[in-house]
């Protein structure tokens, strides 16, 4: 069955969503945009099917509805699409922050939140690509009030955008946003104010501080608000930079060569660290889980195997005829990871085998 999909601004983000589901026949698509004078382009483009007029029209009778704004708006714009939206209408957003988005409007057991990390450097639903999320981790951030079937609904949309779905909890998200995508900026900015002294007696910018300072001053309204909604996360980033330049400057100071390049082989090797690739096209596992049916069973073993580093590929539920209890059907890649996934769900007092196991 079609799905019926919302998209509630329409921009790069938002217009390779619709881009995306029509392209491969996932949904018919209802895009929303503030500006109407926009609503002949996003048809145009063919990344939405119709344009509504308001949130409460793009929204009934969907399926499923991102919200895509800047992460101040988000909540308002979450609040509007519950409002509207029907019983069985999953409701999630692409905000780069998710704690504080979450803790306002996650009680409500038909939005989940979300983070795709993919984009790309223009802006605009001109660049939406259809192929933005192929490959691309999106972060969900269900609650123990998430609905199971919602959150399914979702992961496997997500999954046949071609994105990797998987569940993190929000604070986690949060702290590791922080030091992945946010700190970064900080320096950058830090950077190009420090900066300003060796270049003007160089005259040039050397290639280290241009590309150390590529993202300086980036869009200053976007970045003030994730700035804002993740600001302890990203204090402690900082401090914990402090702390880490204090140790570099100890070490310097000793002038010991040897010592110096020890430190310097170290970074290299966390660098490289952070750059392997994870593993692909290994042979997938399904795991058969037995589960009582209560609220946020299926968001509980979905964080749980999210924080033991276990991607769920795939899913499927099988709830029983009188909807007590029923069994869930996981797929995941690699053998290690589906010895991992066991041990997990076990740990948590559920029963569960790999397929073929007798």
């Amino acid at each position: 069955m079609t799905l019926r999909l919302a998209i509630l601004g329409v921009g790069l983000i938002g217009g390779s969503i619709g881009l995306a589901a029509r392209e491969r026949g996932l949904a018919e698509v209802t895009g929303y945009v503030r500006n109407p004078d926009r609503a002949e382009e996003c048809l145009r483009l063919g990344v939405v099917d119709r344009v509504a007029g308001s949130i409460e029209e793009a929204v009934a009778d969907a399926d499923a509805v991102f919200c895509c704004a800047s992460v101040g708006s988000l909540a308002g714009m979450a609040k509007a699409a519950l409002g509207a939206a029907g019983p069985d209408c999953v409701v999630t957003d692409v905000g780069s922050t998710k704690l504080e988005l979450v803790d306002e409007v996650g009680a409500d057991q038909r939005f989940i939140g979300g983070h795709p990390l993919a984009g790309a450097e223009t802006a605009g639903v001109a660049n939406a690509r259809a192929d933005l999320y192929e490959g691309a981790r999106w972060y969900l951030t269900p609650t123990e009030s998430s609905s199971g079937m919602l959150y399914d609904r979702l992961q496997r949309l997500v999954k046949d955008l071609g994105a990797r779905p998987m569940a993190i909890e929000a604070a986690e998200h949060d702290q590791a946003m922080s030091v992945v995508s946010h700190l970064p900026h900080v320096f950058a900015n830090q950077l190009a104010s420090q900066g300003r002294t060796g270049t003007q007696r160089l005259g040039a910018l050397a290639p280290s501080l241009r590309d150390a300072t590529r993202v300086a001053g980036s869009n200053p309204a976007i970045w003030g608000e994730i700035f804002a909604t993740n600001h302890e996360a990203v204090i402690a980033a900082i401090r914990d930079s402090i702390a880490g330049l204090e140790i570099a400057a100890e070490v310097i100071a000793s002038a010991d060569a040897e010592r110096i390049a020890a430190w310097q082989s170290d970074a290299g090797a966390q660098r490289a660290a952070l750059s392997g690739a994870e593993t692909e096209g290994e042979a997938t596992h399904e795991l058969r889980v037995l589960v009582p049916n209560r609220p946020g069973i299926l968001a509980e073993l979905a964080l749980a195997l999210g924080r033991a580093g276990v991607n769920i590929a795939d899913m499927s539920l099988d709830p029983t005829p009188d909807m007590n209890s029923g069994a869930i059907s996981l797929w995941v890649a690699g053998e290690v990871e589906a010895e991992q996934a066991v041990a997990c769900i076990s740990d948590l007092g559920h029963s569960v085998t790999l397929a073929g196991d007798s």
